[in-house]
């Protein structure tokens, strides 16, 4: 996508991040970066948010597991942040 603008990040982020660094499952699965990576989004309160719940979920991460750490980091992040969180948990895994 940022090809055209940055071909440099957008190699950087293609070929290191999703490359490289995702694919270091010996050290940690996908499931627990996808984990680590929401709980960071959420409290950050950035739109990369909706697309990582959807990894997270295809991580196999359940709807119960991200229900508790949006719930768990409401407390230290903000209440804005985590009823946006869950709007986008309801889009993506259902009521």
């Amino acid at each position: 996508m940022l090809g055209d603008i940055s071909p440099q990040f957008a190699e950087l982020n293609d070929d290191i991040l999703f490359g490289e660094v995702w694919s270091r499952e010996q050290e940690l699965s996908a499931r627990d970066r996808s984990l680590i990576t929401v709980a960071s989004l959420m409290t950050q309160g950035v739109p990369q948010l909706e697309a990582h719940l959807q990894k997270a979920k295809e991580n196999g991460v359940t709807k119960e597991e991200i229900v508790e750490v949006i719930t768990h980091l409401a407390f230290y992040t903000g209440w804005p942040k985590a009823w946006s969180a869950f709007d986008l948990v309801k889009d993506i895994y259902g009521n």
